[in-house]
Formats: structure tokens, sequence, C-alpha cells
């Protein structure tokens, strides 16, 4: 594993019991808002992989919504599994249901451990920007994506109205690291979140990521003055195509 995905993971450590406050804090509970509608866009499947599922909070979403009937989730942060799995752990029994509905699995996004057309469907809710390589992150949703599945994205991006660029740049720059460092006491977290969000590619961007990758039919949806936005693609349909599980 290179130093940059090492940093990743360890970053993510360093700041996991805070994480949720902190998110669903600093956003008003807007993010929460974002995942159900990400969830809204997603087609119900049996089995889905939740790439860099962290807190599992996009995976409760798809459980609460009847959208996937089985989660596997893969990230590089152990610290941020944990507390995924105590949230999926108290959540499952409220639910009816026992144990075995998600799987947890320390692994990279860009060399993933399955066999090709293993998953029904395959989300990601901001984890693309971590990355080390983009392309190949996406390719190997491609692969393990089963023909005719739909890939779900929801990332961060940039506003393209200068007046809430403004803000957005306001708060990002200065008042989300100020009260990151304040509360999970990390120098560096949330000062990498700002400078990840705006050095990464948005809208036609990222879907020509997607297209080149191999998915068809990509578009995407802004939230709230395009702070955020929902990518949907698909992989072809292929008949002959045979399913490894």
């Amino acid at each position: 594993m290179t130093d940059e995905k090492q940093h990743i993971g360890s970053l993510f450590d360093r700041i996991a019991p805070t994480y949720d406050g902190l998110n669903h804090g600093l956003s008003l509970n807007i993010d929460r808002r974002w995942r159900r509608k990400t969830v809204a866009l997603m087609p119900p499947v049996e089995h889905v992989l939740d790439v860099a599922i962290g807190t599992a909070d996009l995976t409760i979403a798809m459980l609460r919504s009847g959208k996937a009937q089985r989660v596997t989730g893969i990230d590089l942060s152990r610290e941020m599994m944990r507390i995924g799995e105590e949230k999926i752990s108290n959540l499952l029994p409220s639910m009816g249901r026992q144990g075995g509905a998600v799987d947890f699995l320390y692994a990279n996004a860009q060399e993933m451990p399955f066999g090709d057309a293993s998953f029904d469907g395959v989300t990601c809710a901001f984890g693309c920007r971590n990355f080390s390589d983009l392309d190949a992150g996406l390719r190997e949703m491609y692969r393990v994506l089963r023909s005719g599945g739909q890939v779900t994205i929801l990332e961060f991006s940039y506003p393209s109205n200068k007046l809430i660029r403004c803000g957005y740049d306001l708060y990002f720059s200065h008042v989300l690291p100020f009260v990151g460092r304040l509360v999970s006491r990390d120098k560096t977290a949330y000062t990498y979140l700002n400078k990840s969000v705006k050095s990464f590619c948005w809208g036609e961007d990222f879907l020509r990521h997607l297209t080149q990758a191999g998915f068809q039919d990509a578009r995407f949806e802004t939230l709230t003055f395009g702070i955020a936005t929902i990518y949907i693609a698909k992989k072809k349909e292929d008949l002959g195509l045979p399913r490894t599980t």
C-alpha cells in the first residue's frame, strides 16, 4: 500500500470519533438529505457494494429504504468502519433483522478483492475525491458491477454561481477548518477537505471519467446550489456475461 493510501486511512482514523457529529452539525444536517436523495435515485437491488463506506450513513439509508437487502462496504479507515459496524448492529434489531446484512472489509477501491460482476449495484458517498487514481477506482467499480447495474456516486462539487461560490469559499476555507480543528483536534483533516474539493473534478468533467471507465447513460444532479452532486451511470447490459458471487 502506498504512503498516500496509508495517509488517507490514518487521517480518517484520527477524526473518526467526531466525524459524524461534525458532518451533521457543520452541514446543518443537509448531508442527511443528500444521502436520502442519492438512495431515492437507486433502483432496488439485492447486493450493493458501498465504496468508502466509512461510518455507514449511506448504507443505513439504503437499508432503511429497502433499496438494498445486503451491503458489502470497503474502506481504508478501520476506525471509521468500527463506528459503522456499531451503528449497523444497533440498527438491525430495530428493523427486525439480524446480522449478516452488512459486511465491512478493509480494502482499496482501486484494487478490489472481488470477482467480475459480483454486485447488483455500486455506491460511493464522498469517497471518490480521496482516490489516488480516480480512473482506476471507476474502472474497478465498473468491473465488479453486474451488466445492466447502476453506479450511484455522491460527491462534493464547486458551485458555479459566483455569489454562492464566494460564501462557499469563505466557509470551506476558514469556518470549517477552524471548527474542525477545534472539535477533532486534528490540524490537517479539515484543511485537506477544503483542498480536496477544490482540486477535484465535478459536473461534465466527472461524467467524462465515468464514460472513459466504460459506463453508459451517465448523468448528474446538483444539490444545494451545486455544493454536492449525484452522479448516475449504467454498465452495459450483456446477457452473455456470467455473474460471479
